[in-house]
């Protein structure tokens, strides 16, 4: 799995706690990358309704409030995929071996309801919890840094 989940989270949060709207080459800044991979995840978040954003026009919104925004439902714009996929299995076990015969249905059986748990904390997880749990971090640990407000709407 390659890092567009976090990479759109990270976009999601700077996008809901700017004062003004951010502009992806911002956002690059803050995630590490560059901005047309920012305007990648981007463009899937915004096919999949959790961002807004017009041509034309520098920057992103959110398309429903961070309480309606799921981290399933992120994942799954970005990932373009219903299941949540975290795991692989060896592609070639022998069959001359009991276990190289049987490996591979125990750990997909496993692995796939592993998943299916992952993929329920997931659905009932928002952006606003991530939102949340980032200020409490802020708060704790260091000043907010420029753009971003520890209560959205509040200079600092």
């Amino acid at each position: 799995m390659d890092a567009k989940f976090s990479t759109a989270i990270h976009l999601l949060i700077m996008v809901s706690e700017a004062d003004a709207p951010m502009s992806s080459e911002q956002i690059a800044h803050s995630v590490g990358t560059n901005a047309s991979y920012i305007r990648k995840v981007a463009a899937r978040l915004n096919r999949a309704g959790i961002i807004a954003g017009r041509r034309g026009v520098s920057g992103f919104s959110l398309a429903k409030t961070p309480e309606r925004i799921s981290l399933l439902e992120i994942y799954r714009a970005v990932e373009q995929t219903e299941n949540v996929h975290v795991f692989d299995v060896h592609q070639n076990p022998s069959d001359e071996c009991i276990v190289g015969r049987n490996i591979r249905p125990v750990l997909n059986g496993m692995f796939r309801h592993e998943e299916q748990v992952l993929e329920r904390e997931l659905a009932d997880t928002t952006l606003a919890d991530c939102i949340a749990q980032m200020r409490k971090r802020i708060e704790t640990n260091e000043r907010a840094p420029k753009g971003i407000t520890r209560q959205k709407g509040k200079n600092q």
